[in-house]
């Protein structure tokens, strides 16, 4: 089977929103996701969803941390997805491949489509940023937060027998 690694970006802005994209072309065109795409050879993560971004969406951004990394069998192909949490340095999210885009708040992030892959980041962002934030904005509960003190705080919850299966699928954190 076919092997994908692609990065993707979960720009955030400063209302707490999320940017989605709508694929424009393909098998899973009309389909929702953040934006990013392959890494090409001799690239590291962080600087192909810099040119990825700039490519697609004629914008710069910062590259802020991994939240997750995740592996996604579709029918055709295997997809490894390495997603940053990011936010714009400079321009204006100009559509170049996609055919819509939105802001989402946390209550607004299943108001779109999401393709599978995708799904699993919108799941993880749903189950732990209501543990740090109280007032539905994403970027308060992810922006001050490593990895690791999200499992750590995650685990003073007391919720630690029950923990998503996301953490799983991150293969830069270990218990």
């Amino acid at each position: 089977m076919k092997q994908i690694e692609v990065v993707a970006a979960i720009i955030h802005d400063d209302e707490g929103r999320i940017f989605a994209t709508q694929r424009g072309y393909g098998d899973m065109k009309d389909g929702w996701e953040f934006p990013g795409g392959k890494m090409e050879s001799g690239e590291s993560p962080e600087e192909a969803l810099k040119r990825e971004i700039w490519e697609e969406l004629e914008t710069r951004i910062v590259v802020e941390r991994l939240v997750q990394t995740v592996k996604y069998e579709y029918p055709k192909f295997f997809l490894k997805m390495h997603c940053f949490w990011c936010h714009i340095e400079s321009g204006s999210l100009t559509l170049k491949e996609h055919e819509a885009a939105r802001w989402l708040s946390l209550s607004e992030i299943d108001s779109v489509d999401w393709l599978p892959a995708d799904r699993i980041v919108v799941e993880s962002i749903k189950q732990i940023a209501p543990l740090f934030s109280d007032d539905n904005k994403l970027h308060t509960a992810w922006a001050s937060l490593s990895q690791l003190d999200v499992i750590y705080k995650y685990r003073l919850q007391g919720a630690y027998a029950q923990e998503p299966d996301f953490w799983s699928l991150n293969e830069n954190v270990s218990y």
